[in-house]
């Protein structure tokens, strides 16, 4: 063998060795990625209160909310930090397929469709869709939104939701909190998302109120905690966690604390 022959089957090795060596030490999972970090990250949409939202108080800027106790109380299982990054709802999946995120926290309902590119735990909580109009609105049943301009959340279920309103003009949104600023301003007549959050909001828009609607919900419902395919064992832990919040009386205590 020639020098320059030895010197290229050197580099070769060398190469193939740090690469071998990379993929020995990559975390195989998400949960083993968890622990070597010593963080979990969960991704959100922090525009749905009370599950989680900004809190100001002077200069500081905290999400907080009833998805965001239960994160931590995940992460506490898990002996790791929590750390929440904040995005569109309708980035969420993409996020957690890419690895930027650990798990979704979000209000998040775990239908076919995402159930095809995710896993989900146990439902956490229950909800139902509603329709939110202005107090002095000519909407009163189903019926009547007919025609009218609908603001959504784009990506959720309250999407699908009102998809079901025949001759809707659908306005889809990135934020929540746009839905009611364009319902305030007569730029849509009617917002469809979720009993909570439709609460949460109206307590600031008390020009607004909310109408129950059988029409729109579906036996799909409920809230669960999204991660990765293929994660059972990280599942398992979360449901356990959410099976002990319940089981301790400390799930009641964050229903009072979010929800009364």
């Amino acid at each position: 063998m020639n020098k320059k022959s030895f010197t290229a089957l050197l580099i070769i090795t060398l190469v193939l060795s740090l690469f071998l060596a990379g993929c020995g030490s990559k975390p195989t999972n998400t949960l083993e990625k968890i622990k070597q970090k010593g963080v979990i990250v969960m991704g959100t949409s922090a525009d749905f209160p009370p599950f989680e939202f900004h809190k100001v108080e002077g200069n500081k800027d905290t999400i907080v909310g009833f998805d965001i106790d239960i994160a931590n109380a995940i992460a506490k299982r898990l002996g790791v930090k929590l750390e929440i990054k904040d995005m569109d709802f309708k980035g969420l999946i993409p996020a957690l397929q890419s690895g930027r995120i650990d798990m979704i926290v979000a209000g998040m309902t775990p239908t076919p469709d995402r159930a095809e590119n995710v896993d989900f735990s146990d439902l956490y909580y229950n909800s139902q869709q509603v329709v939110v109009v202005k107090n002095d609105s000519p909407i009163l049943k189903f019926d009547d939104l007919k025609g009218k301009t609908v603001a959504v959340q784009i990506g959720t279920t309250s999407e699908e939701a009102a998809k079901k309103i025949p001759d809707v003009n659908l306005k889809q949104l990135n934020r929540v909190g746009d839905a009611f600023m364009d319902l305030k301003n007569g730029r849509c007549d009617a917002i469809v998302l979720e009993d909570t959050v439709a609460n949460a909001y109206l307590k600031e828009y008390k020009d607004m109120k909310i109408l129950s609607m059988k029409e729109i919900n579906t036996e799909e419902g409920g809230m669960a905690v999204a991660v990765a395919k293929g994660n059972k064992e990280l599942v398992n832990i979360i449901n356990e966690v959410i099976k002990d919040l319940k089981a301790s009386g400390e799930y009641d205590k964050l229903v009072d604390k979010w929800f009364k």
